[in-house]
């Protein structure tokens, strides 16, 4: 048994019994956060047990196989041991994937964010593109797409963008989206037919609940303020933008596209704890630096991780060196094959290394 699965199994029996306690079940919030959490590591818990129920299946066609002196008898119990035997193989496997997934099988949620880079308005509109990108390849996936926070440029571009993104297996498929994505192509209003380059990044990050993140009233300064931007009057008659600072760690977030304060203070709270979250796994990433290799996911929003060619037609991941001459269809959001080029990747580079333990 992978120990990070042991753990992740006690952590599932551990929730199963806070849910027993009233104090948890008469707190609405805290109920949804463990139910929420169960959900994410389901999974592994079937998994788990399923392979220790296997073991004992095993052991007892074992015995079996050693008691019996009838020969027909004796051959019946080795075709339903090695049956069991076979079974365990697949399971041994399945448990294998969940192990070298890490945490990120057991997270639905993420906040994604894309922010227009170098190449002004060109930048802009290369942000916008990839926000629909990653909208569409959601919609394939029934996923549930929130935008949290939408500045648009007068051209049609984006400026930034911040997105809540849930659904089963959305984190453990997009974690690697995070970084540089550059664009090579001739922009819409180049005259003369020249290709610019031009960038944008994106950050994915886990979307935290309460229970791993605790954010305490002290620790936060809350302003408010007049909206700016595109919006008209609604927009900048009251103070509905929220700005919220997290003193220990210094991490803004502000939030305007509602027109209700509170409503933006909410989602300033759930952005700021997925930042928060984020800085401390990158925190822990670097004290195993020294024994462990960085994988595809390093998550450094300056590594430019992905190009992408229109005049060729062709998108290159830098990382796993995978070539794809389909760019017209991964912009419009077909990233299957993309997505599972690296989760392939990352999933060899863990065997590899042995860092099974997630």
């Amino acid at each position: 048994m992978f120990p990070s699965l042991q753990q992740k199994f006690d952590r599932y029996e551990e929730l199963q019994r806070l849910l027993l306690d009233p104090a948890v079940t008469s707190d609405v919030d805290r109920l949804l956060d463990i139910q929420k959490e169960m959900g994410g590591l389901a999974r592994v818990a079937d998994a788990v047990r399923s392979f220790r129920e296997l073991e004992g299946d095993i052991e007892a066609a074992r015995m079996m196989v050693a008691e019996e002196t009838d020969e027909d008898s004796r051959a019946y119990a080795q075709q339903e041991l090695d049956e069991l035997l076979e079974k365990r193989d697949r399971l041994q496997a399945e448990l294998e994937d969940l192990a070298t997934a890490g945490d990120s099988i057991t997270r639905g949620s993420l906040i994604m964010e894309i922010r227009a880079g170098t190449g002004g308005d060109e930048a802009a509109l290369f942000a916008r593109d990839l926000y629909e990108m990653y909208t569409r390849y959601c919609e394939s996936k029934s996923w549930k797409v929130e935008v949290l926070q939408f500045t648009p440029t007068e051209l049609g571009g984006v400026r930034e963008v911040v997105l809540s993104i849930s659904g089963d297996g959305a984190f453990h498929e997009l974690q690697f989206e995070s970084g540089g994505h550059r664009v090579q192509r001739v922009p819409e209003t180049e005259t003369q037919g020249r290709i610019h380059t031009s960038a944008a990044t994106v950050a994915v990050l886990p979307e935290a609940t309460e229970v791993e993140v605790d954010i305490h009233p002290e620790d936060l300064q809350i302003d408010t303020m007049r909206a700016g931007g595109p919006g008209g009057q609604k927009v900048n008659k009251t103070e509905s933008a929220v700005r919220i600072t997290h003193l220990p760690t210094g991490i803004v977030v502000k939030i305007q596209d509602e027109k209700s304060q509170h409503k933006n203070r909410a989602k300033a709270l759930k952005v700021l704890r997925s930042r928060i979250l984020e800085r401390q796994q990158q925190q822990a990433a670097s004290e195993r630096a020294e024994t462990r290799r960085t994988l595809v996911g390093s998550g450094d929003r300056s590594q430019r991780i992905r190009t992408y060619n229109f005049p060729q037609n062709r998108v290159t991941d830098h990382r796993c060196g995978l070539t794809l001459h389909k760019l017209d269809r991964i912009i419009a959001g077909e990233l299957s094959e993309l997505i599972e080029g690296l989760l392939e990747f990352d999933r060899q580079e863990r065997l590899r290394g042995d860092l099974g333990g997630g």
